[in-house]
């Protein structure tokens, strides 16, 4: 899975959601979104935004954690009219 690390990076800087939303031109809803690790895409763009406003570097911003169970291979997950099934 993808650890979005966005929530540590402006508590450290004590910036408000608010002010990087300000900062970044990025609506308060994307940014809410971002924050609270509830987007499922995050665009390139918003990337390269935060981080120059926040002066980091995507892997400051991003991480990917091994998940626990594989989804690929011998265990593909097939994504079906956005119900996700094991292939059988």
């Amino acid at each position: 899975m993808i650890k979005n690390h966005l929530s540590r990076l402006l508590g450290e800087r004590r910036w408000t959601q608010a002010r990087l939303a300000r900062e970044t031109g990025i609506r308060p809803s994307t940014v809410s979104a971002y924050y609270n690790e509830l987007a499922e895409r995050i665009s390139y763009e918003h990337m390269d935004r935060i981080c120059e406003a926040l002066d980091c570097d995507v892997s400051d911003l991003l991480e990917r954690v091994p998940s626990r169970q594989r989804k690929t291979g011998k265990d593909l997950i097939l994504e079906q009219h956005g119900n996700r099934k094991t292939k059988q």
